[in-house]
């Protein structure tokens, strides 16, 4: 390793210490690797503004940040939650199943797990508190896992910035994840049932019918939105990232106009809050720009490629080791970071080995959404501890079975790329 490669671990680790922000972190790696190199030090704004204009596709993540928002400062987390009760709230643990259910709806909105757990997932975890059959671990346990649904199923905000780093297409991303989120969803609620049959909970009691006309009919325009994302993205009518306008565009309408439960005051609140989130991201994909500026100069993402290489791997060799590489490395990095860091070095591996680049992402992203549930990083643990103070020992011991049904399935993706490739082979996608 270099002198200056070595300086900017240095920084990079340095700043984490620190608890200095990890884009800024990254961004002043970038400038110690160029004053070690003894570069231009002008070549960061370089690098970081020909990164963000040439990256057409991000402009779907603060678009996708800003309608999750918009739905969750309206009353639509409320209007699914009712809707979905309606079709499972009478099976044991019918408020855990709902949430569930919830979450698949949402999911199809969102494209993001925080924004889950944040909206639909805090509405059901006091549904859950108001009853003493449902523990607190138990309740917070049940939302950290099924807000994981949130960037498998389409449309997602990793997948997006995954089709960035790799060149794959971000419709036959956002096919792929469809049938292994479906899976994710039915292990949950298999697990849930599992879990409520060993304790003997009772069942919900059931809402009266002459009300299920009523509350479908609330709930039947925000379950338009992933019909018109969907159908919009592969019908050719609009782009993947176009479709992250259309959506925010649909929950505008619908949160201020149609349910009118959006006030001027609340609007400018989620502006600043959507602007804050989207700036955060932005500001670590310009540290990533350095720093794969730095390892492309320096020739790593090559020399991982020969490395592996020389361990003549198999495909499958290869995967359980990036599965085990990423679900170590996220039990300490942010999802943003492994995916705009540590993916691009990894990348020249997979297609000298032939692994198709949109089974690769579906896994990767899995193995992230593995790292938001699991000690001692876990951001969904600690969003939902912020949330509801539900303290995070309590949701770790009361999920571990949802872990280890994530881990099972994980296993069954990797050697089985048809659970991924199925759908978008047979919509005409071309995956390499």
């Amino acid at each position: 390793m270099s002198t200056a490669l070595l300086a900017m671990a240095g920084v990079v680790i340095l700043g984490m210490l620190l608890r200095m922000p990890i884009g800024f972190s990254m961004l002043m790696s970038g400038v110690a690797y160029l004053w070690v190199k003894g570069q231009d030090l002008g070549l960061v704004a370089e690098q970081v503004g020909n990164g963000l204009y040439n990256s057409y596709v991000l402009l779907a993540v603060p678009m996708f940040v800003f309608a999750a928002n918009l739905m969750n400062a309206g009353t639509v987390s409320e209007r699914i939650f009712d809707f979905c009760r309606v079709l499972v709230g009478r099976m044991r643990g019918g408020l855990a199943q709902v949430d569930i259910l919830v979450s698949v709806i949402f999911s199809g909105m969102s494209g993001s797990a925080i924004a889950d757990a944040a909206g639909p997932g805090l509405v059901t975890i006091r549904q859950m508190l108001a009853k003493p059959e449902y523990t607190r671990g138990f309740a917070g346990a049940v939302v950290v896992a099924s807000a994981t649904l949130g960037p498998i199923i389409p449309p997602s905000i990793p997948m997006v910035i995954y089709a960035l780093v790799s060149g794959a297409s971000v419709g036959a991303l956002f096919l792929g994840g469809l049938l292994p989120g479906l899976c994710m969803t039915l292990l949950m609620m298999a697990v849930v049932h599992f879990i409520a049959t060993q304790r003997n909970m009772p069942r919900e009691d059931p809402v009266p019918r002459a009300m299920w006309p009523h509350i479908i009919a609330r709930g039947a325009l925000p379950l338009s939105m992933p019909i018109v994302l969907l159908g919009g993205i592969y019908s050719g009518a609009f782009t993947p990232t176009e479709a992250a306008a259309v959506a925010a565009l649909h929950a505008l309408v619908l949160s201020a106009w149609v349910f009118k439960a959006l006030s001027w005051r609340s609007f400018w609140a989620v502006v600043l809050e959507s602007a804050r989130a989207s700036a955060v991201i932005t500001i670590i994909l310009a540290g990533s720009f350095m720093l794969n500026y730095a390892f492309t100069a320096e020739g790593v993402p090559q020399a991982m490629a020969l490395w592996v290489d020389s361990l003549h791997l198999s495909r499958l060799q290869f995967l359980l080791m990036v599965n085990v590489l990423f679900l170590v490395l996220g039990c300490f990095l942010d999802v943003s970071v492994l995916l705009l860091v540590f993916v691009p070095m990894l990348l020249p591996a997979a297609k000298l080995l032939g692994v198709d680049l949109v089974h690769f992402g579906v896994l990767v992203v899995l193995n992230m959404m593995i790292g938001l549930i699991h000690p001692p990083f876990g951001m969904l643990l600690f969003v939902t501890k912020a949330l509801t103070g539900i303290p995070i020992g309590e949701m770790v011991r009361e999920g571990w079975l949802f872990l280890v049904m994530l881990l099972a399935l994980l296993l069954c993706i990797t050697m089985f790329p048809d659970m991924v490739l199925w759908l978008p082979h047979t919509m005409g996608y071309a995956t390499s």
